[in-house]
C-alpha cells in the first residue's frame, strides 16, 4: 500500500531548515503567505500586510492584477513552454515590439532569459565577443547577480564573494557615493571630475583601455544602499565610453519598468547605454530577463555563442504584455512620480524629528531610509532590523539593504496609493519613535 504524508501548513514553516538551504531559508522576515492581492499580503495568522517592497522591485502592477492573471490562465490554455528558437510564438514576437517602444532608442534587439543575474551574463558575454576585449570595470558598491560570471562585478558585499574566485577579471571605479562629496561642492560639478581622474588613473596603471570591453553600472545603486548619483557623472560616463570604444551596459534589473518614475532609469538621466540588462517587473511576477542592445550588435553575436531553454517563456511573455497594458492603461508612471515625491517629502520629516535618521533618498518609488547609531554616527544594521521586525508586526513589510544593512528601502507596488503611503509610514514612524 502506497505511503501518503499530510503536511501541516505551521509544521513546515517551523522546520523550513529541513527544506531548504540556508541562503534560501534564512532571509527575512519568512512570513507565512496565503495570498496576496494589489499592495497587501495576507498571511498566514490571519493578518493582512501592506507590501512596501513589491517582491523586490517585481510586482511594479500590484500582486496578481486581474489582467495579468487573465492574460496567465489565457496563455496557459494554448502553451506552457516554448522553446525558442526550437519553435516561435506570437507572445514572444509581440513583446519584443512592445518593448522598442518603450525603450531608449536604438535598444531594440532582444534575449530573453528568466533572471536578471542571466541577463547580465548576458551583457557581459556580448560585450567582449563583440570587442574582442577581455576586461570589464564594474563600481564598488553595485550588485549585479551571484553566478560566477554576474558575480564578478558584483560588489556590494565582500561575503558574496568569499570563496568563489570569479572567472572574469574585473577592474573596479568609485560609486558617486555621498560620502566623497566635500562640505559645499556642488555634486553636478565634483563627481564628474572625480570620475575623469579615477578613470585616467586605472586606465594608467592597472589596465589598458584597448582591453576593456565594457563598463557596467546601476543606475541606481540597489542593494548598495539606494544611491541616486547626479545626471552629469551618469553623462560623463557616457563620454568615457564613446572615448575610448567601451560599451557602456546599464543594469536596470530594479530601476526598470516603472521604478524610477520614467519607464527605465537610463530616461530619467538621459543616458542611453550600449547594453541593458531588464528582469524583475518585466513580468509581474514571472521568471523572465532580457539582454537588450541594438540589432547591429546582435547580428554579431551569432547561433551558439548564447543559450536558453525557458528564456522568454511564452506564459512570461503574455504576463509581460498584459503589465504593459496595465502601467499604460492606469497612467502608473505618472503616479510613481506623483506618490514617490510625497512619500520623499514625507520620510523627510521623519529624518527631522529623529537622529538616528541619518539620510533619505530616492527617485520615483526607490526609496531608502539610511539609519545610524546616534552616538557614533556609524551605519546601523541592528536599528534598521529592529524597525523592520517593528514594522512587520504593525503590519507594513519593508525590506534591507545597504552594505551594513543600515538602509530601510520602501518599494512598494507602483499602484500605491497615498493612504496607503501614509498608514506605511505612520507604521514606520512609530517603529523609530519605539527605537
Amino acid at each position: 500500500m502506497e505511503k501518503t504524508t499530510s503536511y501541516d501548513w505551521q509544521h513546515l514553516v517551523d522546520s523550513i531548515g529541513n527544506y531548504l538551504a540556508p541562503s534560501m531559508a534564512k532571509d527575512h522576515p519568512n512570513l507565512p503567505v496565503v495570498k496576496a492581492e494589489g499592495c497587501y499580503y495576507y498571511g498566514a495568522d490571519g493578518k493582512t500586510y501592506l507590501d512596501f517592497t513589491s517582491g523586490i522591485a517585481v510586482e511594479n502592477v500590484g500582486h496578481r492584477h486581474p489582467k495579468v492573471v487573465e492574460a496567465i490562465k489565457e496563455a496557459a490554455d494554448s502553451l506552457v513552454h516554448g522553446p525558442s528558437g526550437v519553435i516561435i510564438y506570437e507572445s514572444i514576437l509581440k513583446l519584443a515590439a512592445e518593448l522598442q517602444e518603450i525603450l531608449p532608442s536604438g535598444l531594440d534587439n532582444f534575449f530573453f532569459a528568466n533572471s536578471g543575474t542571466e541577463a547580465i551574463e548576458g551583457c557581459i558575454k556580448l560585450a567582449k565577443h563583440v570587442t574582442r576585449r577581455p576586461y570589464v570595470l564594474s563600481f564598488t558598491g553595485n550588485f549585479h547577480g551571484r553566478s560566477i560570471g554576474a558575480l564578478s562585478v558584483t560588489t556590494s558585499k565582500s561575503k558574496y564573494r568569499k570563496y568563489q574566485q570569479p572567472s572574469w577579471l574585473t577592474y573596479q571605479l568609485p560609486y558617486a557615493l555621498p560620502e566623497y562629496l566635500p562640505e559645499g561642492a556642488d555634486p553636478e560639478e565634483f563627481f564628474p571630475d572625480k570620475l575623469e581622474k579615477d578613470v585616467k588613473s586605472l586606465l594608467k596603471h592597472q589596465v589598458d583601455p584597448e582591453e576593456v570591453a565594457c563598463m557596467i553600472l546601476e543606475p541606481v545603486m540597489g542593494e548598495g544602499g539606494y544611491i541616486i548619483p547626479p545626471k552629469s557623472w551618469m553623462k560623463k560616463l557616457r563620454e568615457i565610453c564613446d572615448r575610448y570604444g567601451i560599451l557602456l551596459i546599464f543594469d536596470e534589473v530594479q530601476t526598470g519598468f516603472g521604478r524610477t518614475g520614467e519607464w527605465f532609469a537610463a530616461q530619467t538621466f538621459d543616458v542611453t547605454p550600449d547594453i541593458m540588462a531588464i528582469a524583475k517587473g518585466i513580468a509581474a511576477g514571472l521568471p523572465l530577463s532580457a539582454t537588450v542592445a541594438s540589432k547591429e550588435l546582435m547580428q554579431q553575436w551569432p547561433l551558439g555563442s548564447h543559450g536558453t531553454t525557458f528564456g522568454g517563456n511564452p506564459i512570461a511573455c503574455s504576463a509581460a504584455l498584459a503589465s504593459l497594458s496595465v502601467m499604460k492603461e492606469e497612467k502608473l508612471l505618472d503616479n510613481t512620480k506623483a506618490m514617490g515625491e510625497y512619500a520623499l517629502s514625507q520620510l523627510n520629516k521623519l529624518k527631522e524629528k529623529y537622529d538616528v535618521v541619518k539620510d533619505v533618498r530616492g527617485v520615483g518609488l526607490m526609496l531608502g531610509i539610511e539609519l545610524q547609531n546616534v552616538e557614533t554616527k556609524e551605519p546601523d544594521g541592528d536599528a534598521v532590523m529592529t524597525v523592520l521586525n517593528s514594522c512587520l508586526e504593525k503590519g507594513v513589510l519593508y525590506y534591507l539593504c545597504g552594505n551594513s544593512g543600515e538602509v530601510i528601502r520602501m518599494l512598494p507596488p507602483l499602484t500605491v496609493t497615498k493612504e496607503q503611503i501614509d498608514q506605511g509610514i505612520e507604521w514606520l514612524d512609530e517603529a523609530l519613535g519605539e527605537l
